[in-house]
C-alpha cells in the first residue's frame, strides 16, 4: 500500500514537472514566433501559473480597497503595457492612455470585442457588445442620435423629475433607506420608458423582476446545467424576450396601420422605422430588435444607479463638496421659484460644480473599469507588439488612478475639474469607453444623475452609515449604502449655519476651499 502511494505521488510530481516544462517551452516558442514577424517585441510581463495564469491575483485585487493594485504592481515592474494571463487566455494589459486610444479607435478591422463566455452565452451572437462592422455603426448611430436629441431630453426631463420626486417622496416615512436599491427604482423605470414606453404597473414589475434574474448571470461559470446560475439567467432572458417581442410586434402592427411619421417616442420606434425604410436584406428581424432592447436595459440596472449611489457616498464623505453642491442647487431652485418657470434639461446640465461632482464620481467609481478586445492580426502600438489572437485589456481604471495625470488620484476632489476641464485628454477620461463604441447614452446618464442630485440636495439632509465599495465582479456597495434622511422643508442652508454644525477641522476646510476628506475606498 505504501509503495503504491509512493509511486502515485512520484507520478504526480513528474506530471506537474512535465506540465510546467511544456508550459514554459510553449511560452518561449510563442514569444519567439511573434517577435520574428516584427522588429518590436511582446511587452514584458509574466504569464503566471499553468492554466490559471495570474487570475487569482487579479480577482483578489477586486476585493481590496485599491482594485488598481494588480495593475500598479506590474506597471512598476514592466512598464505601462505588460503581458499576463487572465481567465484562461494570454493578454496584453494597457495602462497607457495613448495605447488605449488606438485600441478603442481601431475597431472592427484590427480589434474585435472579446468577452467572457458567460456574457457571450447570455447576450447571444447578435449582441451589440459583440457586433462588428456596418451593422454596429448603423445601430450605434440610430440609438445615439435618438438619445442625444434635444426633443427627447426635453420630454424625458419631465419624466425623470416625476420619477425622482416620487421616489424621494417615499423616503419621508423611512427610518433607514438603502440608496443603491432606491436609485434602481428611478433609473430602471426611466430607461424602460425610453426604450419601449412601458410605465409603472404589472408589466414594469415583471420586466424588473426577470431582468434582475437575467443580469446575475453576466459574470458566472459558463455552465448551463439546470440549477446553475447561467441556466437560470438564460431562462429569465427567454421570459423577457417573450414580453419584449410581444411589445415590438404590437408596435409594428400599429405602425403598419397608420402613416403617421412624427418623432419616434422610444427606441423600439427608432429601430422599427429604420427597418421599414431599409431594404429587405438590411431589415432588422424582430428577434434581433427584442434582444438588443433587453441588452440596452443594463445601464438602468447597473451603471447609472451605481453612479448615483457613489455620488451620494463621496459627497457624504466630503462635507465641503456637499455644502457647495447644495448651495449651487438651492440657488437654481430659488431662481425657478421666483420666475415661475419649469426646469429645462439645460438648467440641470449648466450647474458647473454639480457637473464637476459627476465627473469626479465617474473617475473614481470606474464602474466600467476597462474593455476587452482581441487582435485580428499582429499590430505594433508605440513599439509594443500585440500578437494576432491575443486579447488586449484597455484599463480605464489605471488611467483614472494615474498620479501622472491626476494629482492625488484616490482623493474625491471635484475642484480638480475647474482646472482640468476640457484640457483633459479624451483618452485620459473614459468612463463611457471611446471610439466607435462610446456609450450612446452618456448625455442622458449625466442628465439623469444631475436631476437626482438636484432634488436630493434641495429636499433632504442625510447621514450615511459606514459602508465599503466592492469592486468584483462588478462595482457595488457592500451594505447598499444605508442612509438616514431629514427633510429640509423651510430650512435655510447657508455658509454660517453650515459652519455651526461642522467640526473645527471641517470649518477650516470650507474656509480654505479644500476638501481634505478622501473617500474610503
Amino acid at each position: 500500500m505504501e509503495w503504491g502511494m509512493g509511486l502515485l505521488l512520484l507520478m504526480m510530481v513528474m506530471g506537474i514537472s512535465l506540465t510546467w516544462f511544456w508550459y514554459n517551452k510553449m511560452k518561449m516558442k510563442m514569444r519567439e514566433d511573434v517577435e520574428k514577424k516584427s522588429g518590436c517585441g511582446v511587452p514584458e510581463g509574466s504569464l503566471g501559473w499553468p492554466l490559471i495564469g495570474e487570475t487569482l491575483d487579479f480577482i483578489a485585487s477586486g476585493y481590496t480597497s485599491r482594485p488598481v493594485s494588480f495593475m500598479d504592481k506590474r506597471k512598476l515592474l514592466y512598464g505601462k503595457v505588460f503581458k499576463t494571463h487572465l481567465l484562461g487566455t494570454p493578454i496584453i494589459v494597457s495602462t497607457d492612455p495613448d495605447v488605449n486610444k488606438v485600441v478603442l479607435q481601431n475597431h472592427g478591422n484590427i480589434f474585435v470585442p472579446a468577452y467572457p463566455k458567460s456574457i457571450r452565452e447570455l447576450l447571444g451572437e447578435h449582441s451589440i457588445l459583440q457586433m462588428n462592422g456596418n451593422l454596429q455603426k448603423r445601430l450605434h448611430a440610430l440609438i445615439g442620435g435618438f438619445l442625444r436629441s434635444p426633443q427627447l431630453k426635453a420630454r424625458i426631463t419631465r419624466h425623470i423629475e416625476n420619477s425622482v420626486r416620487l421616489t424621494l417622496g417615499s423616503w419621508q416615512d423611512m427610518q433607514l433607506l438603502h440608496v443603491q436599491e432606491e436609485t434602481k427604482k428611478i433609473t430602471f423605470e426611466v430607461l424602460v420608458n425610453v426604450l419601449m414606453s412601458v410605465g409603472p404597473g404589472e408589466d414594469l414589475d415583471f420586466l424588473k423582476r426577470e431582468f434582475e434574474e437575467f443580469i446575475k448571470g453576466l459574470i458566472c461559470l459558463p455552465i448551463k446545467f439546470p440549477g446553475t446560475r447561467l441556466y437560470k439567467s438564460l431562462k429569465a432572458k427567454q421570459r423577457l424576450l417573450e414580453m419584449v417581442k410581444k411589445i415590438v410586434e404590437e408596435r409594428k402592427s400599429a405602425m403598419e396601420k397608420t402613416d403617421e411619421k412624427g418623432m419616434a417616442k422610444d427606441a423600439v420606434d427608432v429601430l422599427l422605422r429604420d427597418s421599414e425604410e431599409a431594404s429587405e436584406k438590411q431589415s432588422l428581424p424582430l428577434d434581433f430588435i427584442s434582444g438588443n432592447i433587453i441588452e440596452m436595459m443594463i445601464p438602468g440596472e447597473e451603471t447609472v444607479p451605481m453612479a448615483m449611489t457613489l455620488a451620494v457616498k463621496f459627497l457624504s464623505d466630503c462635507p465641503v463638496a456637499l455644502h457647495q453642491l447644495m448651495e449651487e442647487n438651492m440657488e437654481l431652485k430659488k431662481q425657478k421659484k421666483d420666475s415661475g418657470e419649469d426646469y429645462g434639461w439645460t438648467d440641470y446640465l449648466s450647474l458647473p460644480f454639480t457637473q464637476n461632482v459627476i465627473s469626479e464620481t465617474f473617475r473614481l467609481a470606474n464602474i466600467i473599469n476597462g474593455v476587452w478586445r482581441k487582435a485580428l492580426k499582429d499590430i505594433d502600438i508605440k513599439g509594443y507588439l500585440i500578437p494576432k489572437g491575443w486579447c488586449v485589456l484597455a484599463s480605464f481604471i489605471s488611467v483614472h488612478m494615474d498620479e501622472e495625470i491626476y494629482e492625488n488620484p484616490h482623493l474625491f476632489y471635484p475642484w480638480r475639474w475647474e482646472k482640468l476641464g476640457a484640457a483633459v485628454n479624451n483618452s485620459s477620461f473614459t468612463p463611457f469607453g471611446g471610439g466607435q463604441r462610446l456609450c450612446p447614452g452618456l448625455e442622458l446618464s449625466r442628465l439623469e444623475i444631475s436631476i437626482f442630485l438636484h432634488h436630493l440636495a434641495t429636499t433632504y439632509r442625510w447621514v450615511a452609515q459606514e459602508d465599503e465599495i466592492v469592486y468584483f465582479p462588478t462595482v457595488k456597495m457592500k451594505k447598499k449604502l444605508p442612509i438616514k434622511v431629514t427633510p429640509l422643508c423651510n430650512y435655510r442652508y447657508n455658509q454660517t449655519e453650515t459652519l455651526e454644525v461642522l467640526s473645527p477641522h471641517q470649518k477650516g476646510a470650507i474656509e480654505n476651499g479644500i476638501c481634505t476628506t478622501a473617500s474610503k475606498r
